[in-house]
């Protein structure tokens, strides 16, 4: 995912369990070199993943004791071959570097502190390292006040947890784990990486969070290799759990079940590619929706409005909870039945879609003034709704986590 460059969401309108007003930026603080904390205060014993490898819930109850009996019950459990944990502030093994304070790089910031896990978030600029703690302070504060903050540990907890570096080597110091959100570039990123790849020990991890560029260039001629993979998170990552988990051909099978329960353990959903393919899969079954949905735009089918609804009223309702292959699964008595009932009329309906469209002309402007009926594409307009999606998928979130499987 491209993040370096993306905004900061606005937090999003929710209903509140408690009563609360939401919660204004605190006030830039002065950066320590090398690493500035996002909190105030310390934990107070050596923080860690939940218990027993679960997961943290969307919305997990504080529980009682206070911070030390919540920082106890996140007690340390190993994830494979990966170190143990550290107390904040220590130079030990055991942390979390996010590489890029964008979006994405925020979010992932988020779900490792939720987890108990000690992050250092890096960038070059010290000034985007200040105004990411700034950002990160008030959408925790917001989620915590709102009752929708992830995990066993409270803001100023999780937040103690965070420190912003702009010295690489620092940030990387220690960690069982390096998640790479620079901005979608393959030269940028393969050096990154080369850097990376001069100051890793042979346990950490590193860890992109590209989109779609492919491992096999990523990680090309790097002497750490078998420790590399794509772990492709969705936007916005804090409220969508899913996680493309994408193997370099070399990638060492450990480095995938490291990171496949290191994922689990941040309340994420990860998915393992077996192996490498242009786009992933989250991309490609996306493109493909995507490309259909305009041809039939385009060709005069649908309008941009109904076409929306037809994915957001219809087939996305169903998706949130099954995917397609079960949905052929339950739409019958079983896989093979839906086969024998509907292969031949699925052929002749996929034998009439059409070229990839150009996604430009007529039709582009079409659908942007269709789109922004709806959502005037201006910066206030564009923030609103988005801050609006995410506290729906915030909400849906809560209640996939509380429905039965």
């Amino acid at each position: 995912m491209v993040s370096a460059a993306a905004p900061t969401p606005p937090s999003p309108e929710l209903p509140a369990r408690p009563a609360h007003s939401p919660a204004g930026p605190a006030a830039p603080q002065p950066r320590p070199e090398p690493c500035a904390p996002a909190g105030r205060g310390e934990v107070e014993a050596p923080p860690a993943p939940h218990p027993r490898g679960q997961a943290p819930g969307p919305c997990r109850g504080r529980g009682a004791g206070g911070a030390s009996a919540r920082v106890a019950r996140a007690a340390a459990v190993s994830l494979g071959t990966a170190r143990p944990m550290a107390s904040p502030g220590s130079s030990a093994p055991g942390g979390v570097a996010v590489v890029g304070s964008g979006l994405i790089g925020r979010s992932w910031a988020m779900l490792f502190a939720s987890a108990g896990f000690r992050v250092k978030l890096f960038d070059i600029e010290p000034r985007q390292v200040t105004d990411a703690l700034v950002s990160l302070r008030k959408e925790m504060k917001m989620l915590e006040l709102s009752g929708y903050l992830k995990g066993e540990l409270g803001a100023e907890e999780q937040l103690s947890l965070i420190s912003g570096c702009s010295d690489l080597r620092e940030a990387v110091e220690g960690a069982l784990h390096v998640q790479e959100c620079v901005p979608e570039n393959l030269e940028l990123k393969r050096k990154l990486f080369a850097q990376l790849d001069k100051i890793a020990d042979d346990h950490v991890i590193l860890s992109s969070s590209s989109s779609c560029l492919l491992p096999s260039k990523l990680f090309a001629g790097l002497a750490h290799v078998k420790q590399c993979l794509v772990a492709h998170p969705v936007n916005p990552p804090y409220y969508v759990p899913l996680v493309e988990l994408v193997p370099h051909p070399e990638t060492a099978p450990a480095t995938v079940d490291r990171t496949y329960a290191l994922m689990r353990r941040v309340g994420q959903s990860p998915v393992r590619l077996l192996r490498e393919i242009d786009g992933f899969a989250l991309n490609r079954l996306q493109y493909a929706v995507i490309a259909e949905a305009w041809r039939l735009v385009e060709e005069g089918v649908v309008s941009p409005g109904d076409l929306d609804l037809v994915m957001s009223d219809g087939l996305g309702l169903r998706y949130a909870f099954i995917g397609p292959l079960e949905t052929m699964h339950l739409n019958a008595e079983g896989m093979l039945s839906y086969c024998d009932r509907y292969s031949e009329g699925m052929k002749r309906v996929l034998k009439t879609f059409g070229p990839v469209p150009e996604f430009s002309g007529a039709t582009a402007e079409k659908v942007h003034q269709a789109m922004c009926v709806k959502v005037p594409d201006d910066a206030e307009h564009l923030a609103a709704r988005r801050a609006w999606r995410d506290g729906c998928l915030m909400r849906l979130a809560q209640l996939k986590h509380q429905l039965p499987q």
